[in-house]
């Protein structure tokens, strides 16, 4: 059954693909959501289920695992309805490498590079600065204009934990940040932003997440999740308001055409 947790409005659709990689910081951040539990075996809502914003979570199996995941191209199908629809739309790793995917993009399972794992610093290119949802992040690393984005000092610490990677965004897609480890850590494809970094872990989580792996170093992560909390929290939440920003925005824009 799909679970209501309620809170103001608008309505947001989230789809979950592991009992692991919840909402936890976002739970309190995205409005009114209706929480889709996939792996539990809630059917993938159609486009005019989703409300006012669509947000699709990471999980445990690759993009292409419909084997493992046998809901996985419908995601794929309903992202592309999203788009092409204009539906505010975010992708967090597994949920941007699925985005990447359904515009023609591509993935590499087990990426050569290997696990990013732990507090990364993302660095952000010129087009982020007046990107609907990552603006306020982008211009919280103390940059005046877009020209300071090139300053090496001007990134933003995120929680990280991926061992595949989108090597290809969707066509006609806006290339917005990158780690020193991966190119593709956020683009936007029209209404849909995807990060490969996850916005919505406290630190808690991503310890979880380290000991799941045998290729982490469960105590450098702690570590660096406890001494970066607060701003790891205040970029979540930077991101959560602005996504609601863009939810509201188109709200108004279908009320105010009909």
């Amino acid at each position: 059954m799909h679970e209501i947790i309620p809170t103001a409005a608008p309505r947001v659709t989230v789809l979950q693909h592991s009992s692991d990689v919840p909402l936890d910081r976002f739970a309190r951040s995205l409005g009114e959501v209706r929480l889709v539990r996939l792996y539990a075996g809630d059917a993938v809502p159609a486009l005019d289920e989703c409300g006012d914003g669509l947000v699709v979570l990471g999980g445990q199996m690759n993009a292409y695992a419909d084997d493992v995941a046998p809901w996985l191209p419908a995601v794929r199908a309903l992202l592309a309805e999203a788009v092409a629809a204009g539906l505010p739309t975010l992708g967090i790793c597994l949920g941007a490498q699925l985005l990447a995917v359904a515009g023609g993009g591509s993935v590499a399972i087990a990426a050569p590079p290997g696990r990013e794992a732990g507090v990364v610093p993302v660095r952000w290119r010129r087009e982020a600065w007046d990107d609907p949802v990552l603006a306020p992040v982008v211009q919280a690393t103390g940059a005046q204009r877009p020209d300071d984005l090139e300053h090496p000092a001007r990134t933003t610490a995120v929680v990280s934990m991926h061992a595949d990677a989108v090597i290809e965004p969707p066509r006609g897609a806006q290339w917005l940040g990158w780690s020193d480890t991966y190119p593709y850590q956020a683009f936007r494809w029209g209404s849909a932003l995807g990060v490969q970094f996850h916005p919505e872990a406290s630190p808690s989580l991503a310890v979880r997440w380290a000991l799941g792996h045998t290729d982490v170093d469960t105590a450098a992560v702690h570590a660096q999740v406890v001494a970066h909390d607060a701003v790891l929290a205040a970029t979540g939440e930077l991101l959560a308001a602005a996504f609601l920003d863009q939810v509201r925005a188109a709200v108004g824009r279908e009320a105010t055409a009909a």
